[in-house]
């Protein structure tokens, strides 16, 4: 399955299944097959991305440091910043031109 992201303002994005669930768990959305970020919980959603990126890279970055050390970081090779920003973007472009994001519709 994959995940459409789509609002007025601005291009689709797109993710897989997996990265469009965690897209939707970390903004407090329940994954599903179609849905909608209305525009007066875009702030919070963005906010709560920026927050999730904080941690994973700091866990990250722990790793690093501690290469004997078990640290759980969660997804994979992939960056949390990098597998989101596109998404923060269309996040940002919509609440600015006053348009909800939905998918699956």
């Amino acid at each position: 399955m994959l995940y459409k992201f789509k609002s007025q303002a601005a291009a689709d994005v797109i993710m897989l299944a997996p990265n469009g669930d965690q897209m939707l768990t970390i903004i407090g959305k329940e994954p599903a097959a179609q849905g909608i970020i209305t525009v007066a919980q875009i702030p919070a959603a963005i906010e709560a991305l920026e927050v999730a990126i904080e941690v994973h890279e700091a866990a990250e970055a722990k790793r690093h440091e501690n290469p004997g050390q078990v640290v759980e970081v969660e997804g994979d090779s992939v960056m949390l910043r990098h597998r989101a920003e596109p998404f923060i973007d269309l996040l940002k472009i919509s609440a600015h031109a006053g348009k909800d994001v939905v998918w699956g519709v």
